[in-house]
């Protein structure tokens, strides 16, 4: 046995030698066994802080008092007054200084730097001097008046989105910084001066106070939210529209004059000759109404910070009520549109997506949740001039003002942006597309730079890993870009319809900062320097930061975007501050889409419940609202991002193999010299590419095998038939129809399939069905149903073709009813369901005499031809036009004629075990013929009779003899005992042949749907809408629930003899609605389903009727 000694001689032997292997491998994998240094991170961000210096002292050299600078040809960029059509710059640009006013809240942030920190105090101060200086701070006395105006009394026509976020959002920031209420490093206030620049009514303070003293000899005693509320106060006349979405675009000083059906349109037609917009009747096209959901949508957090601190609820109001009018116009499947006509409500066009138009709704409903959980709304100010408008809206309601809606919102957009815009692991690398709002079927396949946004607000909604896939894919297309150009292709990858430039935007390292402080991997550090590298070799000129026209040969733009230093600047540099008093702040704050920190006064803040996602009705489970957990460290690594497994799919689909090669130096870094600290002798031999392993390994340390994790494609299959004589070809061939495509004829046809839908086999094991994506070139939404005529595929198509091979049902079908109106309205004259009713209810939102309708009943909201309530309209008004031809009035005039049959189908279920019996051979019924008209075919049995549970008696002989169909319910004793109480009878095609149990096995708690009816609507299921009490809702919302009835026993006749023709049954469910139905039922068949198979995989979203 060895000695105790011996033991820890070989332990010292075997630490000895890991060791040295440790060694050895840190020399070999230098990224795998450290991070990023301190001290590199100190670096960066002193970079970072030269980089915004550059820009912002440039700024104000070159261009200040104006609103953006020219980085190339060193002059200010203004408005385009002659040209006013111009609306890239006259949207943005408002002749207010505006780059200082959103380069104020990051003056702010990098106070707090431990190197710079006094100098961007010291810019911050001056800023705010000179703001007030040229000015004023808006108010109506001597203060008021600046050396340009008083306020922002200005003639200029701006796009009330962009003044909204970049100016009011930039000076109430700023304002919070400068009272104390936003953090600065070694910044104390005296607690009475603080208070007085605080408050908005300054009469109850004593004469003697005058607000805070700065180095600057400048007092600030509130000026910037004077500022921001005549900013906002001229905002308002664009939000008096019949819908409740503002106006577009609002003239500073002389409100919307040019909107002439504006309620304060002007009655006169007087103008200034040299006013910016036209008298009435002046101009040669009307004025453009569309604005965006993004753009009405996104106002929630500025004008409620705006109300909370003057005491003025009008400006939430407003602002929520935008929100909410965009979120009433969604689709049935839960998307928003991009372009919204502010007049009429309409969507102007059916695309949807993450990016550009949209992007910034589903920002402001997560990050309105945030922001409401704070502190209390404030009624109208009755002082305010706009009182006499305060009856033109109806108040919202409570329920409009939570932060729980924002937060419900935010979790059902996101549910449906999943489920429909996302591709998942399958399609190569995660990401998302362009899609139809009606129908989540894929319209384009671009992502665009503002996209780049949504893995931040997923990272600060707490899902973390899809934030990460998302994140990466951006990540691999900067690397090949050296950029984020405004439009990529997934499909071809290349840059889309020429759209290449880079503006200097701030979405991608917004993101790449939120999820670093998530998860503190360093891979975000490296993709900052990334970025920080990739703008200084490109952007820097001797007079700022150019835009990129486009990203692939480098060429310049005369541009520098006030957002470059108000956003972009911003995050790089909290990226690399760490202990920034804004990073640990532990408080409902938010940054607006601007980028402008933004929180609700300490003053009377509460945090409810809700703001931790707490129902004090119930118990909470421990895991409920808990975010992720950042993924653990790796041996001899620091990266979780590094390692995963999808690394070379993003690199892969982003076509990073295409990064051109860098053999020289490009850009203006040429010009480099010592007098300009913004860039640095690093950059010069730096390559584009500073990402972490293994983007960026060097070759020779990459082993020759080495691979990634397989990369999974969907599989895909096309199937085309042939064309075939005397069958249409063409668009007569497809039909929309309220849930999918109906398919008239297959001449010509061709299916586009993609395998990945979740189907469950015979053995209820999970596999992945085959879903009908395109038809010829028509694209289909995942939830869109194909449907196709059973006379079509009996007839034609070849059943055991193994690429679409016919395979029946065995276990559920469907039982086809035509029901009597005039027996059903007798037999229930108590009245209709009140779940048939659609009840009127008052909109919260818009004009009180607008007339316009709910928000629940938006049928006019939605111009594209594809809308799911026009579909069905023009159905329903096809049925009936052949239903008033095939009743013609009598010759005596008379006006009654009998109602016409109600034709419906319900699922059911077959059961199983020694009692069950085969269906009846009979024919097929149907609801609908192939060309999508109701049947006129008779149904295979006219008589039916309809009993209780038939447990405790034996039914007569003569309904058996007598009766075809019986209708029985479900419960109170075994099936076996409700057939034994059947009696014997002779076998003829008048007697029985069919019962049909009706089960009521939770229909209490299915879900009532709408007063449309539309939750378990199904197209071709009953000749009636889904309004009416003959569309059988229940019995469809019910199938999901059926389970098959087990018939232990062999079926016998009272007297315990077996039957010797046993008796076919089936069950439905549904309740006592579909009892109802059943009880006035006229004629009764089956139709069998059929389902097909390609390949020997179900098709999942194709239905044969």
């Amino acid at each position: 046995m060895p000695t105790r000694c011996y033991s820890l001689q070989m332990s010292s032997l075997l630490t000895s030698w890991i060791s040295s292997w440790v060694v050895l491998l840190s020399i070999l994998w230098p990224p795998f066994t450290q991070a990023m240094r301190v001290s590199q991170i100190r670096e960066l961000r002193k970079e970072t802080e030269h980089m915004f210096y550059h820009g912002f002292d440039n700024y104000m050299k070159h261009a200040f008092p104006e609103d953006e600078l020219r980085p190339l040809s060193c002059r200010p960029l203004t408005r385009d007054r002659e040209n006013p059509d111009h609306i890239e710059l006259n949207d943005v640009l408002g002749n207010y200084s505006l780059t200082l006013i959103d380069s104020l809240s990051t003056l702010a942030i990098l106070a707090s730097s431990d190197s710079t920190g006094l100098k961007a105090w010291r810019h911050f101060q001056d800023g705010v001097k000179d703001l007030v200086r040229l000015y004023g701070d808006g108010s109506n006395g001597p203060a008021g008046q600046g050396e340009r105006g008083r306020g922002f009394d200005i003639d200029s026509k701006v796009q009330v989105f962009e003044t909204v976020i970049r100016g009011l959002g930039g000076l109430l920031s700023a304002h919070l910084f400068a009272v104390g209420e936003l953090p600065i490093r070694h910044y104390d206030l005296p607690e009475g001066a603080a208070a007085f620049a605080k408050a908005w009514h300054k009469n109850v303070f004593p004469a003697s106070d005058q607000g805070i003293k700065w180095p600057n000899d400048f007092i600030y005693d509130g000026q910037l939210l004077r500022l921001a509320h005549d900013l906002g106060t001229r905002l308002l006349p664009a939000f008096y529209t019949r819908t409740g979405l503002p106006y577009p675009r609002v003239n500073l000083r002389h409100g919307v004059p040019f909107y002439e059906n504006s309620p304060i349109h002007p009655n006169d037609s007087g103008a200034d000759p040299e006013s910016e917009f036209c008298p009435t009747g002046a101009s040669s096209s009307p004025e453009v109404t569309e604005t965006c959901s993004a753009g009405a949508g996104s106002l929630v957090l500025e004008f409620t910070v705006l109300s909370r601190l003057t005491g003025d609820g009008r400006y939430e109001e407003f602002a929520k009520r935008a929100f909410w009018a965009i979120w009433a116009r969604k689709s049935d499947i839960g998307l928003i549109g991009a372009g919204v006509d502010a007049e009429s409500g309409k969507w102007v066009n059916s695309y949807t997506g993450i990016g550009a138009g949209i992007d910034s709704f589903f920002e402001y409903a997560f990050k309105s949740y945030i922001l409401l959980s704070s502190g209390e709304r404030p009624s109208f100010d009755t002082r305010s001039p706009w009182r006499v408008l305060d009856d033109y809206y109806r108040p919202l309601g409570e329920e409009h003002h939570s932060a729980k809606a924002f937060l419900q919102a935010w979790q059902e957009s996101r549910a449906s942006i999943k489920r429909h815009l996302y591709r998942g692991s399958g399609y190569q690398h995660p990401h998302f597309v362009q899609g139809d709002i009606f129908t989540g079927a894929t319209r384009a396949f671009w992502i665009d730079s503002l996209s780049a946004y949504y893995p931040g607000l997923l990272t600060l909604a707490g899902d973390v890993d899809q934030a990460s896939e998302i994140h990466l894919l951006t990540t691999a297309l900067w690397t090949r870009f050296s950029a984020l150009p405004e439009r990529w292709n997934v499909a071809t990858g290349n840059i889309d319809n020429g759209l290449g430039w880079w503006g200097g935007r701030p979405e991608f390292i917004e993101s790449t900062y939120y999820l670093y402080r998530a998860t503190k991997d360093p891979w975000y550090l490296h993709v900052g320097e990334m970025v920080l590298r990739d703008i200084k070799r490109r952007c820097w000129t001797k007079c700022g930061w150019a835009g990129l026209q486009d990203v692939r040969n480098g060429e310049l733009t005369d541009r520098m975007e006030s957002f470059f230093l108000g956003e972009t600047a911003k995050y790089l540099f909290l990226l690399y501050d760490p202990d920034h008093p804004l990073n640990g702040l532990d408080a409902p704050f938010v940054f607006s889409t601007e980028g402008h920190p933004l929180i609700i006064p300490k003053s009377g803040r509460t945090i409810p419940h809700h703001y931790y996602g707490i129902d004090e009705t119930q118990e909470e489970s421990p895991t409920t609202g808990i975010c992720e957990a950042p993924p653990s460290p790796l041996p001899f690594g620091h990266s979780s991002t590094a390692a995963r497994p999808d690394i070379f799919h993003a690199a892969s689909l982003a076509r990073l193999h295409l990064m051109p090669s860098l053999d020289e130096v490009e850009g203006a870094i040429l010009e480099y010299a010592s007098d300009h600290p913004s860039v640095t002798l690093s950059d010069l031999s730096s390559p584009s590419n500073y990402t972490f392993y293994p983007w960026t390994l060097p070759p020779e340390l990459v082993p020759f095998n080495a691979i990634s994790s397989p990369m999974s494609i969907r599989p895909t299959i096309d199937i085309s038939f042939p064309s075939l004589p005397g069958m249409i070809v063409g668009p007569g061939a497809l039909e929309r129809v309220q849930d999918g495509i109906l398919i008239k004829t297959i001449a010509g046809l061709r299916l586009g399939m993609v395998q990945d839908t979740p189907v469950e086999t015979a053995l209820s094991l999970p596999v992945e069905g085959f879903r009908i994506q395109v038809i010829n070139n028509l694209g289909l939404g995942k939830d869109e149903k194909v449907y196709l005529s059973r006379q079509i595929t009996f007839d034609v198509v070849n059943p055991t073709d193994p690429n679409f091979t016919r395979i029946r049902d065995s276990i559920l079908l469907d039982i086809v009813v035509d029901v009597d109106p005039e027996s059903f309205r007798q037999r229930n004259h108590t009245g209709t369901r009140s779940g048939h009713v659609a009840t009127g209810k008052c909109d919260p939102l818009v004009h009180k005499d607008s007339g316009f309708e709910s928000p629940n009943n938006i049928e006019g909201a939605f111009s594209h031809v594809s809308s799911m309530r026009t579909a069905l309209s023009t159905l329903m008004n096809h049925v009936s036009s052949i239903l008033r031809d095939d009743a013609q009035p009598s010759p005596a005039g008379e006006s009654h004629v009998a109602a016409k049959p109600a034709r419906l189908s319900i699922p059911a279920i077959i059961p199983i075990g020694l009692g069950s019996a085969p269906l009846p051979d009979v024919d097929d019924s149907s609801v609908f013929t192939f060309s999508g008209r109701p049947s006129i075919d008779g149904l295979s049995w006219s008589t039916v009779y309809v009993s209780d549970e038939v447990c405790e008696n034996r039914l007569p002989l003569d309904v058996v003899r007598n009766h075809q169909v019986l209708v029985i319910k479900r419960g109170g004793c075994q099936f076996s005992q409700k057939l034994r109480n059947i009696p014997a009878f002779p076998a003829s095609p008048s007697a029985l042949q069919l019962v049909i149990v009706v089960s009521y096995d939770g229909s209490e708690d299915l879900p009532v749907g709408n007063e449309y009816g539309e939750i378990g609507f199904q197209s071709f299921v009953s000749t009636s809408p889904p309004t009416s009490p003959f569309y059988p809702k229940a019995g469809l919302l019910a199938e999901p629930y059926l389970v098959r009835p087990h018939l232990d026993e062999v079926q016998v006749t009272h007297s315990g003899i077996p039957r010797p023709n046993p008796i076919s049954m089936i069950m439905v469910g549904g309740g006592d609605d579909t009892y109802r139905l059943l009880r006035s039922a006229a004629g009764v068949g089956i139709k069998r389903r059929y389902t097909v198979r390609s390949q020997g995989v179900p098709i999942s979203n194709l239905h044969i009727i």
